[in-house]
């Protein structure tokens, strides 16, 4: 009998990220969102997928949980029925309690790995309706399940690698976030250029914690996935994303078309 879980049909529509710092009075709201899980959405239109998550202290990458950060992951199968989303009772939710929060609509230019044994292709044409104004930022999502025997090793690389990138030129935003305590670990990070990002990968801390990654083979499955900004807003540390002040370009084949230098390369630890 063959017991291996069955791959699912590849991904290919729009990713919406929410992410969100709750209100210290509404702290206990934020936790039965991830006790929940992704029951509360069952109805959502053109939802494919969804994912609660918590995150480390202060929205960084740790092993002390953070009481008000908190992080949805989706995918949908069209552009519109994204921005609905956003514009829903669902989302209004968190910003009715949250200090900041940040929201964006991405479509997937390059993936490699899986997530739940599902694979992501680059957001097919169909999927977004017609011209969709990309906006200058790119997002990178990476995430990981850890082999729990060697949870503790990977963590040993963790902090620095993620002050690292907190701290790193051309970063805009970042944060870590967790499916579960320990094994599952997923991060997301916006950036400026394709430069800034490169830099970041290919030294110091993240360099170091990549390489004992692929040595050890410390993950179970991983995926990588880059992203281009199609709509974001919100506030985040302080910092205001104003959707209508990004550049932006009716250019939907940038999805597919933009080179993605060294994607194997670029493959990250996760931390």
């Amino acid at each position: 009998m063959n017991l291996q879980p069955q791959l699912q049909d590849p991904f290919s529509g729009v990713v919406v990220v929410v992410l969100a710092d709750f209100l210290r009075q509404h702290q206990g709201w934020g936790w039965l969102r991830l006790v929940a899980g992704s029951a509360p959405y069952k109805e959502v239109p053109g939802l494919t997928s969804v994912k609660v998550m918590g995150s480390g202290h202060g929205g960084g990458f740790g092993l002390r949980p953070s009481a008000t950060h908190q992080g949805l992951i989706c995918t949908f199968t069209h552009f519109e029925l994204a921005m609905q989303f956003l514009a829903s009772s669902w989302v209004q939710a968190y910003r009715d309690r949250a200090r900041e929060l940040w929201s964006g609509v991405l479509g997937v230019q390059s993936a490699r790995g899986q997530w739940d044994k599902q694979a992501w292709l680059a957001t097919a044409p169909d999927a977004l309706d017609g011209p969709v104004a990309s906006q200058g930022p790119f997002a990178v999502l990476t995430r990981a399940s850890i082999v729990p025997t060697k949870a503790m090793a990977f963590w040993r690389y963790a902090p620095a690698a993620q002050a690292g990138l907190s701290q790193s030129e051309g970063c805009l935003l970042s944060m870590g976030l967790g499916e579960a305590p320990l094994v599952r670990q997923c991060t997301f990070s916006l950036w400026q250029n394709q430069a800034a990002m490169l830099q970041y990968a290919h030294q110091g801390a993240h360099q170091l914690a990549s390489a004992a990654a692929y040595k050890h083979q410390f993950f179970s499955e991983s995926m990588f996935v880059r992203m281009q900004v199609l709509h974001m807003s919100g506030v985040w540390q302080g910092r205001l994303f104003d959707a209508s002040s990004a550049p932006s370009r009716d250019d939907t084949a940038a999805l597919t078309r933009e080179p993605v230098v060294g994607l194997h390369a670029l493959e990250p630890s996760h931390v």
